[in-house]
C-alpha cells in the first residue's frame, strides 16, 4: 500500500491506518527509537505513541513524505523521552553523547528572534550538508538525526570505525567554520 493510500485511511478515520502503517513503516521507527532509547519497551511505547500522535494529526496535516513524518515523530519522542528518563535517573543519555559531539559547533540557546534564528540554522544546515559528499552527509545524518552508533554506521558502509569517527569529526569542524562565518557561534 502506498502513502497517499494509508493517508486516505487516516483522513477517512479508518483504523486500518494504524495497521497499514505499522506493516510498512514499524521497523523503520522502532529502529529511529531504538537507537535513541536503547530500551526495547521503552522504543515499543514511543512507536505507539507515534502512531496516536499521527492519528490526532492527519488530519489536517497531509504529510508530503509519510515516512518522514513519521520518523521526525519518533525522532522527537524518542529525546523527549530519553530526556524524561535521563532526570528521573540523573544518568547521561545515548542521545546526550550524541548532541554533546554538536555543542562545539551548534549554538544551544538562540537568543536574538529565535525563530527566525532557527530557520536561519536549518536553511545552513541543509547548505552545509548539501555541499558534502553523498558518504559523508550520510554518516552526518544517520549519526546525528538516526543516532546510529559508530560501530554501526562503520559496519554498514564497511569502514573503520576510526574512519567515520574522523570524518564526522572534519565535518564538524568545517560546519563550525560555516556557522562562524555565518555570525552565529556557540
Amino acid at each position: 500500500m502506498d502513502d497517499k493510500d494509508i493517508i486516505k485511511l487516516y483522513f477517512d478515520r479508518s483504523e486500518k491506518a494504524i495497521s497499514k502503517t505499522s506493516e510498512k513503516y514499524g521497523r523503520y521507527l522502532m529502529r529511529i527509537a531504538k537507537n535513541i532509547l536503547i530500551s526495547h519497551q521503552d522504543s515499543e511505547e514511543c512507536v505507539n505513541d507515534t502512531y496516536l500522535k499521527a492519528w490526532n494529526s492527519i488530519p489536517p496535516k497531509t504529510p508530503q513524505s509519510l515516512r518522514a513524518y513519521l520518523g521526525r515523530i519518533t525522532r522527537n519522542s524518542a529525546i523527549n523521552l530519553c530526556k524524561k528518563r535521563t532526570a528521573e535517573k540523573r544518568g547521561t543519555s545515548v542521545a546526550d553523547i550524541i548532541f554533546s559531539e554538536l555543542e562545539a559547533c551548534i549554538p544551544s540557546e538562540l537568543t536574538v528572534e529565535k525563530d527566525i534564528d532557527e530557520k536561519f540554522l536549518i536553511s545552513l544546515l541543509e547548505d552545509f550538508l548539501r555541499d558534502q559528499k553523498e558518504k559523508n552527509r550520510n554518516i552526518f545524518v544517520r549519526r546525528y538525526w538516526y543516532c546510529e552508533s559508530l560501530s554501526q554506521i562503520a559496519k554498514d558502509l564497511s569502514m573503520k570505525e576510526s574512519t567515520v569517527a574522523s570524518i564526522l569529526y572534519r565535518m564538524r569542524l568545517n560546519l563550525k567554520e560555516k556557522l562562524e562565518k555565518e555570525g552565529l557561534t556557540v
